[in-house]
């Protein structure tokens, strides 16, 4: 129940909304029994025939409970879909708040698609909430006690009548409902997430689908996951049928009762004969309060279902905290990692074993490796993604756990292997480092990384789009623009993390000849399997199985004849 608890108190900023809502709820309930029990009223007493004058409050009142039925209506639907739209909005902003932080250390055994479904339809789901798990049994117990206070003036036993129909109605069928739709609620939130989570795969993967022939196979497990999904929609739409007819029984059940008891009292003088029709349409009508109670506990299963989903992922413990306090302010640009060492799990092998280095404000130290050596791991680390296990890490002659996660990051700026590029145009993408980059700054960035001429040859040239993740261009196109946009957030310290990656030797010559006029003035960290133009810096160090093997200048360790000369060799 921890997830209905935490959706209860989301809502209970807008109780007074809440509260209006139901107010109009039961008014609208109140108007459609109004005008039935007038109607019957009504024709009972133009069936004798009296003066029209004397029918005319009566008429009067057929016609106020008529409009005031649409109004109180609209209001209602006004006002609860307005708190629901409130709720959900809160839900998503919780969820975001809680998904950011846990970014991309907690994200890894997560789909993307699976994301994307808990933000979008497990927070839908919670509009039923309020809508169809909240509101009506506060609504029906409203009618219950408003309707049976007035059938109590006529007779105490049509209250009673009243009452064990309504426990009928509302209590007994939705307890067995519950039973028969048991499990139906979760299952196809499940599902739903399956099937948007394995549409969203085929989407991303479509072009290696139909490359490797594997679309028509893909299509049969999404037509699988679809047609569990509908039996499980046709079951409860078949007990959302049978729980109707159930109600609707037990609805004219009370009104043949009421009608019997009616005729007895009538009989013996003690009810008015125009009375009985108006107090057994507004009986039957009155059961209108009931119809939705039948499926809440399949709605409350669902909600909670999609919640705890949601809940998983905002409860989850950040791989980093923040301490709390205050930032200080960095002596210098200098950062150095003595004695680190670093997993990524527990169970698993150090990706990084007491490593030490120091990179000096305007250094320039280039990382080299293998495949698996840990290079990245130091990225991850001097951004904050994770957090070392052991040793020391120091930016600016400060620890780097004093330093926030933002602060820490804004001070770098970094190319990655695997830039992503946004379904944007490349004007928004390259702002995305600095927002408030001027027409001239964007411009120089773009030359920098030898991406300005081909941007002029589109035909809207900066506003141009790039498609999904960039694909509207090269391999090395959007390794470029990654370059330019690292060159216009013009951080003081420049990480390079396998930025040549998909340019071709003639374009990577040229870019890195660009970086390394803009290595001047900054701390520049290179972490690269290319060798070329290593010879540029100051220190070089191999880094094999998460430790140091070589370290010296370029020149140094091909007189070593070690694992650097094996690599550029293995360059040619």
């Amino acid at each position: 129940m921890k997830s209905i608890t935490w959706l209860i108190h989301l809502m209970l900023p807008n109780w007074r909304r809440i509260l209006l809502a139901l107010i109009l709820s039961t008014l609208t309930i109140t108007s459609h029994i109004g005008l039935m029990a007038t109607s019957a009223y009504l024709l009972a007493r133009a069936a004798l025939h009296p003066p029209i004058l004397d029918l005319m409050v009566t008429i009067v009142g057929v016609r106020f409970f008529g409009l005031s039925r649409a109004v109180f209506r609209y209001l209602e639907r006004y006002v609860s879909h307005d708190v629901t739209f409130r709720v959900l909005n809160q839900i998503r902003v919780k969820f975001y708040q809680g998904l950011e932080p846990l970014a991309p250390a907690r994200l890894l055994n997560y789909r993307s698609g699976d994301l994307l479904s808990r933000i979008v339809a497990d927070v839908e789901i919670q509009q039923n909430f309020y809508l169809r798990v909240f509101a009506p049994p506060f609504v029906a117990l409203l009618v219950l006690v408003g309707y049976g206070f007035f059938l109590a003036r006529y007779d105490f036993r049509f209250t009673c009548i009243l009452a064990g129909c309504f426990l009928v109605a509302g209590l007994v069928i939705p307890w067995a409902i519950k039973g028969l739709s048991q499990g139906v609620g979760r299952q196809m939130v499940v599902l739903r997430a399956e099937l948007n989570t394995q549409v969203a795969d085929s989407l991303m993967g479509m072009t290696e689908l139909i490359a490797y022939g594997q679309a028509q196979a893909h299509l049969a497990r999404i037509q699988q996951t679809g047609k569990k999904l509908v039996k499980e929609q046709r079951k409860i739409a078949g007990l959302a049928a049978f729980s109707s007819a159930l109600t609707g029984l037990v609805a004219n059940l009370g009104l043949w009762l009421v009608l019997v008891l009616g005729i007895l009292l009538v009989e013996k003088g003690q009810l008015s004969g125009v009375n009985l029709g108006m107090v057994a349409l507004g009986t039957f009508s009155s059961f209108e309060a009931l119809f939705p109670l039948a499926l809440v506990p399949y709605h409350m299963e669902q909600s909670r279902t999609a919640a705890d989903r949601l809940l998983e992922l905002i409860e989850t413990e950040p791989a980093v905290q923040d301490s709390g306090a205050d930032s200080p302010q960095p002596k210098g640009m200098d950062f150095s990692f003595q004695d680190v060492s670093f997993r990524y799990e527990q169970a698993e092998p150090w990706a990084l074993k007491r490593l030490t280095f120091s990179i000096p404000q305007n250094g320039r130290v280039a990382i080299v490796g293998q495949s698996g050596a840990g290079k990245t791991s130091i990225v991850n680390l001097l951004l904050r993604f994770w957090d070392y296990d052991e040793g020391q890490i120091n930016l600016g002659g400060h620890s780097l756990r004093d330093y926030t996660q933002d602060d820490a990051r804004r001070f770098i700026g970094v190319v990655t292997q695997r830039t992503h590029l946004f379904n944007a145009t490349i004007r928004v993408n390259l702002l995305l480092a600095n927002p408030e980059g001027t027409e001239d700054e964007l411009i120089k960035a773009s030359q920098q990384a030898k991406l300005h001429d081909f941007i002029l040859t589109l035909p809207q040239g900066y506003d141009s789009y790039v498609g999904e993740g960039g694909f509207k261009l090269s391999g090395g196109q959007r390794q470029r623009l990654a370059i330019a946009r690292v060159l216009l957030k013009n951080a003081p310290i420049l990480i390079l993390d396998e930025a040549m990656d998909g340019l071709d030797p003639l374009t990577e010559r040229d870019v890195m000849d660009e970086v390394i006029q803009l290595m001047e003035g900054r701390t520049t960290l290179v972490i690269t399997h290319r060798l070329p133009g290593l010879e540029k810096m100051d220190e070089i160090l191999v880094l094999d199985q998460g430790k140091i093997s070589e370290r010296g200048k370029h020149a140094e360790l091909l007189l070593k004849k070690g694992l650097y000369h094996k690599l550029w060799e293995i360059e040619g």
